[in-house]
């Protein structure tokens, strides 16, 4: 059961179906006009936490939303805490169109040209795979069938929650960037050895506003590559996605480490009315991509009744991105943000406990223990019963069945058991980040400029972060026990600098001293009952550079 206040609530369906109606969060505010439900498949993506006991997951290594539906206590799915660690920076702006028109241009990372090594936990040859599993910028969605099941306007502030009004319904989108290295992507992380990809994302969460919840559909995920020809590789939707839905394909937009790539996303004139577009463009190579979140292109809103999909056209939920306007069930106050997932990889010396994984046709052994120096100086995986192992582990040079590109270390996901590096003890939590915009040992830098609309920069910045959700003996409510950098062996946590490079003034993440860095780890706040759980800072003019 999908927890909003540490027990676990029995669901009437009967009560819960009738309230639903009576808030209007049948209404399908940018669906198309259409009867059609459609009943899930065995296979996909209704709960992208893999805890659907009506579906299996069709990627097990799918990365979720992180939903907080209490402020005091931790998310669990199905008994199961789900384990994410998102520092980010949530751009803000009153300006009109910038909750529902923006403009990211970033540099991508660049990983050292010689593999990964294993041995020396902090000054190791460390690529992005194994630091970051999925960087990704965020917009809130308006969807009516989402928590907390209420109508929702497209492009309004109007759909803030304030007062007794929980807010209207509403998804979270992540446009993910998946490093290179550690292939295949249907059960592990990169598209291939060499490039970067990136997919449009969008989590809804099957609960309302005052407690239940559907089990069998908790966080459905819609999912689709940025493509060259804007054809998704298979039908995006929870209830229909299957292997190739997550497997790219000769139109998948591959882009180059170190590339410049001009990222745009915005309320689009689709048929029968709009659709959320994100168009990237590789300045570099000349390279260009597209998805449109549309019912014409396979995309569904869930029923919290049934789990059945209706296809829907997803549009942008707010049109400012002012300090209320937020995702009403999120772990902290996300909106427009820039964020690196991390917590999600352990480097190995070997690995044991073999196991088989089997998705469709799609057949895989991977293994559930890591040994190693990574490992040793950490306590054992078994930490409250929520890291019980480390799985899925492979092998330097494993192909998966002559599916990839060989793995480029023996590692961990760290997916399967906890969804998440809960004893603090992987790559993310030592100084293995980058130092340079250069590689050397480590990554070159991301390089980011402040995000716009229509040209004018985001006026207001915030730095933010949910480890604290991941840390045992933080309360989320005082802030007591909530540690930064959390309790662990390597006693690090990267962070985000202000710099200027070859002439701009660009924002980068990791361990880099070269421009501002607003006290290191410390740049994130506290936890206290105005953060809605996570390490919050104060909000900022967004600054410049020396």
């Amino acid at each position: 059961m999908f927890r909003r206040d540490g027990r676990a609530r029995l669901v009437a369906w009967a009560t819960l179906a009738a309230a639903i109606l009576l808030v209007g969060g049948a209404a399908q505010a940018g669906a198309e006009k259409s009867a059609e439900h459609v009943q899930p498949n065995k296979v996909g993506e209704l709960d992208c936490n893999g805890f659907s006991p009506i579906q299996r997951s069709v990627k097990p290594t799918m990365l979720c939303a992180d939903p907080s539906l209490s402020r005091t206590v931790r998310l669990e799915d199905h008994e199961h805490y789900i384990g994410h660690d998102e520092p980010s920076i949530r751009f803000l702006s009153s300006r009109p169109g910038s909750g529902s028109n923006v403009t990211w241009v970033e540099r991508l990372g660049k990983d050292p040209s010689a593999l990964p090594t294993v041995s020396n936990p902090g000054s190791d040859v460390t690529h992005n795979f194994e630091l970051t599993i999925a960087p990704w910028m965020s917009m809130e969605l308006c969807d009516p069938n989402s928590d907390p099941q209420l109508p929702c306007t497209p492009r309004s502030d109007a759909n803030a929650p304030r007062g007794s009004y929980p807010g209207g319904g509403s998804a979270f989108m992540e446009l993910q960037f998946y490093p290179p290295g550690f292939a295949p992507f249907l059960d592990s992380i990169s598209c291939d050895n060499t490039h970067w990809c990136s997919a449009l994302t969008i989590d809804s969460v099957a609960c309302t506003f005052a407690g239940p919840c559907n089990d069998n559909c908790i966080e459905p995920v819609n999912f689709a590559f940025i493509q060259t020809n804007g054809v998704p590789t298979g039908p995006p939707s929870p209830q229909k996605s299957n292997n190739a839905t997550v497997t790219p394909n000769s139109h998948t937009l591959l882009m180059n480490q170190g590339d410049k790539i001009v990222i745009h996303m915005w309320d689009a004139k689709v048929s029968g009315g709009h659709a959320l577009e994100i168009t990237e463009r590789d300045v570099t190579t000349g390279a260009s991509g597209r998805m449109i979140a549309s019912a014409g292109n396979g995309f569904m809103t869930t029923s919290i009744t049934d789990c059945s999909g209706t296809p829907f056209n997803f549009e942008p939920e707010y049109n400012t991105a002012r300090p209320q306007n937020i995702v009403p069930w999120g772990f902290g106050p996300y909106g427009i943000n820039t964020q690196f997932e991390i917590g999600h990889f352990e480097p190995c010396t070997r690995i044991t406990g073999r196991r088989t994984l089997q998705s469709g046709s799609f057949h895989d052994v991977y293994y559930n223990r890591c040994h190693g120096p990574y490992e040793a100086d950490a306590p054992g995986d078994s930490r409250d019963s929520q890291e019980p192992n480390d799985s899925p582990c492979y092998l330097f040079g494993d192909t998966h069945g002559g599916k990839a590109p060989p793995n480029q270390v023996t590692g961990c996901d760290v997916f399967f058991g906890a969804v998440g590096d809960l004893d603090f003890d992987g790559t993310s939590y030592r100084a293995d980040w980058p130092t340079s915009v250069t590689p050397n040992r480590y990554p070159a830098t991301f390089q980011q400029a402040t995000p716009a609309t229509r040209g004018h920069p985001f006026s207001g910045a915030q730095f933010m972060t949910d480890v604290s959700a991941s840390e045992s003996s933080c309360n989320l409510v005082s802030g007591a026990g909530c540690a930064m950098p959390p309790v662990g062996p390597g006693n690090f946590y990267p962070f985000f600098t202000r710099a200027r490079v070859n002439g701009a003034c660009v924002w980068e993440f990791g361990n880099m001293r070269n421009g501002k860095t607003f006290g290191a780890e410390q740049q994130y706040g506290h936890v206290n009952p105005r953060t809605l759980g996570a390490f919050v800072s104060r909000i900022r003019t967004t600054p410049g550079c020396r």
